[in-house]
């Protein structure tokens, strides 16, 4: 039972990727390739690195957030730095490449200049993530030669296009982390990593310009809702996972543990839907009538980045 995996982003309760990849591996599946955004990115290069469920948790819990967000001269224009983030890669990719996937993996970035959706699956594993995590405004941007990164999430929210270019033949598992259209919208603050004193980010929740912030963040939040639930629809997994992880946000402290048995749980409701896509019935109709129209339909014309 063979499967590819289409990972979305959401920050902290991306967590949740390792409990669905978990899950599945317990039920039999074979993940071949693997697509992903964002923190999405981050668990699917590290699963085809070769990490397995276990050891991806306890890498995630060991994380000291108190070190990730610091500045340094290669941080451009941003709320927050990533040197820390950049320390912690050198200890978990180190000067890995996608020749040395275990797997079939590609991540995706937009291309500040161009507005294009990039796909990164060539050169460095480091700079494919730096790339993919650079949420707009908050991180910063990172520069891969001539090209300016920033979050795929922007324009691929769960990266289902790409899974398929992966492994064309194969069920596609869709995880969103993207909260549905009918979540009411939550308030916004300056994102500052949850181990600042509440104190400090009262303080912080009433200046003008962060309440400007908030109003322009809940937009920002209307729209990325719709596009990830437009694109799920026009781009037409077999099944789609959603763990119930709407609670966290971007940069919370969360219990690792616990945040993957979402991913679990999101697994398990739709074990039917699952094992229904990958029986040979399934497969065999899809290659007798062919794919529906809408899962031919693009919405941009991915670059290519070379090593």
């Amino acid at each position: 039972m063979e499967i590819t995996l289409a990972l979305g982003g959401g920050g902290a309760k991306g967590n949740s990727h390792i409990g669905v990849i978990r899950r599945l591996e317990k039920e039999g599946y074979k993940i071949k390739s693997v697509a992903g955004t964002s923190f999405g990115g981050v668990v699917g290069v590290l699963y085809a690195v070769g990490y397995s469920s276990a050891e991806m948790e306890r890498i995630f819990s060991s994380v000291d957030q108190t070190h990730l967000y610091g500045r340094d001269s290669q941080d451009g224009p941003a709320l927050l730095g990533l040197s820390g983030v950049r320390k912690w890669l050198d200890q978990v990719v180190g000067e890995k490449t996608f020749h040395d996937l275990l797997i079939p993996c590609a991540v995706t970035a937009v291309n500040i200049k161009t507005g294009g959706e990039v796909i990164l699956s060539e050169g460095k594993l480091k700079d494919a993530l730096l790339s993919t995590i650079a949420l707009p405004g908050v991180f910063p941007p990172h520069r891969w030669g001539d090209l300016e990164l920033m979050d795929g999430g922007v324009l691929n929210p769960v990266p289902v296009t790409v899974a398929r270019l992966l492994s064309p033949d194969l069920p596609i598992i869709a995880v969103t982390l993207n909260d549905p259209m009918d979540k009411p919208i939550r308030p916004y603050t300056i994102p500052v990593p949850s181990i600042v004193p509440r104190q400090i980010v009262e303080q912080i929740t009433r200046l003008h310009f962060v309440q400007a912030y908030d109003i322009f963040m809940r937009a920002v939040d209307v729209s990325s809702r719709a596009v990830a639930n437009l694109r799920l629809e026009l781009d037409a997994p077999d099944v789609i996972v959603r763990p119930d992880a709407h609670h966290i946000d971007l940069l919370d402290k969360v219990v690792v543990p616990d945040v993957i048995k979402l991913g679990e749980k999101a697994v398990e409701e739709v074990l039917p839907q699952i094992k229904q896509v990958t029986s040979w019935q399934y497969r065999l109709r899809k290659k007798v009538f062919g794919k529906r129209p809408c899962e031919v339909i693009k919405t941009s014309h991915p670059e290519k980045v070379s090593a």
